[in-house]
């Protein structure tokens, strides 16, 4: 995968016909002899299906990756194997201000890493959800002592000068992406990250699809799945048509695009309910209600981005992106010039805000380098080495601790809630087990929720009195959670039942 290719490649021409030639392949972005112990490993940016991307500090440089982790085993079992060479091989051939970089890549016996841009503003999807400090002029009726010029307030959205700012940047990134022949496939606010400053650039290129006249170089065992068609990326953003099997087109990143609008405007997704299934009989539907709040342009955009007919979806006719650029809702847009204009202000993480200082890492939880890698002791039965009382005293953050965080999860949430920590764990009966997936959310909630129906099963009824809600720990795997009415028992393989308790308990005194 990560050497150099002197291979025939097969190439699809206009007319449908294949090109044969022969051509040496040659990566821009190198496979490094790293080892994972090279680098200080910090916060956790996110979890998939077969992956985890955590911050890492290269020891000798001192410059900071993300660096995304695949577990090899998975991967072939999965049959993952063309999606990640294919992910690979499109990153090192794209290169545009609003696409994440890819600097590297290297291996072990049990893991793939690519070392990627790291984006510290976190995700758009958080800056979605946050609390922010916004500007209240006193009213009359206070009493002129009272300084009430800033007030606190969960906003559980962005404003519309916001919104316009990061989906033109979005929607330039995505013109890029789509004059190379690829389709993303998995747009959404959490594979929209932020940099430092604040502009926005697109993740997560795991679900790419090349059309047949991509301008990116795809060679044969890399190729992703043969029918445009096959449902890949995430149930609330995935348009009509694929849901019946039609052909993939660029359209289908538009329809996503739509979603995320309103999803910045809102809070929340257009189609969100309580199940995958339901949300595709709305997307079928096309059961949408517009919040009040929304302006003209801006509903009109989502409205057209919605179209049921791909075709019709501006970005997607005759006139391309123009059409779209040209849009009441981005009047006033400087195209040309879009990244040298001022971002908003990012709305800072909570977590980071209450870090101690004398943590390296003030990003978040600490990535434990003994989980992963040739380094592992505890590889040989496929589970993680416990963590130390003094990794799990950490302040609770946002997928801390996590195991299998990814969109499925989400629907449980409400706008503005974020995960605290999530496990899939066995909940234990007397005679036999089932498995869940355990969820804290900073509501607080506490739920688990069978992951094959994603239906929840239990609501654990929260209280910040430890006598009404408290954790007993039996071994390093098992612990019980307590209520006056019934007593829960869990059976963490990951051996993380400490970090429950303290996760619990942390937010109880928080």
């Amino acid at each position: 995968m990560e050497k150099e290719f002197d291979t025939k490649l097969v190439l699809q021409g206009r007319n449908g016909g294949s090109v044969s030639r022969s051509k040496s392949f040659s990566f821009k972005a190198p496979q490094e002899n790293f080892t994972i112990q090279d680098f200080q490993l910090g916060k956790i940016y996110g979890v998939g299906s077969y992956s985890k991307v955590v911050r890492a500090k290269k020891k000798e440089t001192g410059t900071v990756y993300a660096l995304k982790i695949m577990d090899k085993k998975f991967i072939t079992k999965e049959n993952k194997t063309a999606y990640v060479k294919l992910e690979r091989i499109v990153l090192d051939q794209l290169d545009h201000p609003g696409i994440i970089k890819l600097f590297f890549t290297f291996q072990d016996s049990f893991s793939l890493y690519m070392a990627l841009e790291s984006c510290e503003g976190g995700e758009l999807f958080d800056q979605i959800t946050r609390v922010r400090m916004i500007s209240v002029e006193p009213s009359w009726c206070f009493d002129k002592f009272w300084d009430l010029t800033y007030l606190h307030v969960q906003k559980g959205k962005l404003s519309e000068d916001e919104a316009r700012f990061y989906s033109a940047q979005v929607v330039d990134a995505l013109e890029y992406i789509h004059s190379m022949g690829l389709i993303h496939r998995d747009i959404k606010p959490e594979n929209l990250l932020l940099t430092s400053d604040g502009h926005i650039k697109i993740a997560d290129f795991g679900s790419v699809k090349p059309m047949q006249d991509s301008r990116i170089t795809v060679l044969p065992n890399a190729a992703s799945d043969d029918k445009a068609c096959t449902f890949v990326g995430t149930a609330a953003y995935v348009p009509p048509e694929v849901l019946n099997s039609s052909p993939a087109t660029f359209g289908n990143d538009l329809w996503a695009l739509g979603c995320t609008i309103y999803q910045m405007l809102s809070g929340t997704s257009p189609f969100k309910d309580a199940s995958e299934w339901l949300i595709f009989q709305r997307i079928i539907a096309r059961d949408i209600k517009f919040p009040s709040h929304f302006s003209e342009a801006a509903r009109d955009l989502v409205d057209r981005l919605l179209d049921t007919d791909p075709s019709r979806r501006p970005g997607a006719g005759s006139e391309g992106y123009a059409a779209l650029k040209r849009h009441p809702f981005f009047m006033g847009v400087d195209w040309k010039n879009l990244r040298s204009q001022t971002p908003p202000k990012l709305a800072p993480d909570p977590a980071s805000q209450t870090a101690s200082p004398e943590r390296e890492d003030a990003h978040g939880s600490p990535w434990n380098p003994t989980h992963i890698g040739d380094s592992s002791a505890a590889h040989n039965d496929g589970h993680s080495a416990p963590s130390t009382p003094s990794e799990s005293s950490g302040s609770i953050t946002r997928l801390a601790s996590i195991d299998s965080f990814d969109s499925r999860w989400q629907q449980f949430l409400e706008p503005g809630e974020s995960v605290l920590m999530i496990s899939a764990v066995k909940k234990l009966q007397k005679i036999t087990s089932k498995k869940v997936q355990l969820i804290l959310t900073n509501k607080p909630k506490l739920i688990y929720v069978d992951p094959s129906k994603l239906v929840v099963k239990g609501n654990i009824i929260w209280s910040d009195n430890s006598n009404d809600l408290n954790v007993i720990v039996t071994s390093p795997s098992h612990f019980k959670i307590c209520t006056p009415k019934k007593v829960l028992s869990f059976e963490d393989v990951k051996q993380r039942a400490l970090v429950w308790k303290k996760a619990i308990e942390t937010l109880q005194n928080r």
